[in-house]
């Protein structure tokens, strides 16, 4: 028993002895050199593409390379001189999946799928020459099925590519989003004339921040949040919906050293002062990497330990007093047996 109550008296008072994360800065230090925090936060570095994230390409304008020949679900600009004031043919027409236009109960549909522009103009003047004097006919493309095809959402491969579908790979990894569009357009210029796209990221997989929460029985709990510039401790406890009651409010950012050094970095954090006063000065802007700790409450985990130590005790004592129950159980009633035989 007396060892039980020295580890004891070990855990409740020498944790934070030992805990040499939760000593605070001695000395203040030149505005310059603070670590950015909530009201004085700094601009992340130019964010480099890498797997798995995820890029959104959206095309502005796309212009195929000539001859282009019609597909399903292109939209054509169709414009006929020559018809009534009350019937006009000026307008977009879609293609349909069976690669006919269809321009209206009046002049009916026609097959333009597999033409170029030229081609299209030239059978839609002939259809329509049976209903119209001396129609002239001007064909545009208006909008490429190709252009659906190309925009959409896409997952950097983890060989750093994009899949274009039918346009095929281009590697991404390791560049900007500028740069990432700009390789794009290189790529896409062997099949189209004239192009605008747009790029962006929309998934920031590759890089975040850890919480790591310290559990009295279930080891240290790890969760990551993907990072996008404007994180704090405040932050990332509503990310993991507040402390909880075996938490203690005893936490630190842990962070890389520049240059490379394998040494530690630890920014102490008040919990309090941020929660209850509002203070901002150690609610600190977290960079990719960083790691918040935070650890548990050391009342908590004394009486874990108490109760992991006293309950196999517990037990041996309820078996033995069970065993000793039963033993005088039978001792009385073979008594009260032997008396009955006596009557």
């Amino acid at each position: 028993m007396a060892l039980v109550i020295c580890t004891l008296a070990a855990i409740v008072a020498g944790c934070q002895a030992i805990d040499f994360h939760a000593s605070s800065l001695q000395a203040p230090v030149p505005p310059e050199m603070e670590p950015p925090s909530e009201l004085s936060m700094v601009s992340l570095p130019a964010y480099r593409i890498e797997p798995p994230d995820m890029i959104r390409i959206e095309t502005l304008k796309l212009v195929p390379r000539p001859p282009y020949r019609i597909n399903a679900h292109d939209a054509l600009m169709i414009r006929v001189f020559g018809t009534p004031w009350n019937m006009p043919i000026d307008n977009y027409y879609s293609v349909s999946e069976m690669g006919i236009v269809d321009l209206g109960p009046a002049y009916g549909v026609i097959q333009v799928s597999g033409l170029t522009v030229d081609e299209a103009a030239e059978a839609i003047r002939r259809v329509l020459q049976y209903v119209l004097q001396q129609p002239s006919v001007t064909v545009q493309l208006a909008r490429s099925a190709s252009a659906a095809e190309i925009s959409g959402d896409y997952l950097v491969q983890p060989d750093g590519m994009v899949n274009l579908k039918g346009f095929g790979l281009v590697l991404v990894v390791g560049k900007t989003v500028t740069e990432a569009r700009r390789e794009l357009l290189k790529h896409l210029e062997q099949y189209f004339e004239s192009l605008e796209l747009s790029v962006d990221v929309v998934g920031y997989n590759s890089e975040g921040y850890y919480v790591i929460v310290a559990g009295v029985n279930s080891g240290e709990r790890v969760n990551r949040f993907p990072i996008t510039g404007n994180e704090t401790v405040l932050d990332a406890i509503a990310q993991i919906r507040g402390l909880t009651r075996v938490s203690s409010k005893t936490m630190w950012v842990a962070r890389a050293t520049p240059g490379g050094f394998d040494a530690e970095q630890n920014l102490p954090v008040n919990w309090d002062a941020i929660a209850r006063g509002g203070a901002t000065g150690t609610n600190y802007q977290l960079l990719p990497g960083d790691r918040l700790y935070i650890v548990d409450d050391n009342l908590v985990a004394a009486n874990q330990f108490i109760d992991r130590v006293t309950r196999p005790i517990e037990r041996l004592l309820g078996i033995s007093q069970l065993g000793t129950s039963t033993i005088r159980g039978m001792q009385v009633l073979g008594r009260n047996y032997n008396r009955s035989r006596r009557f």
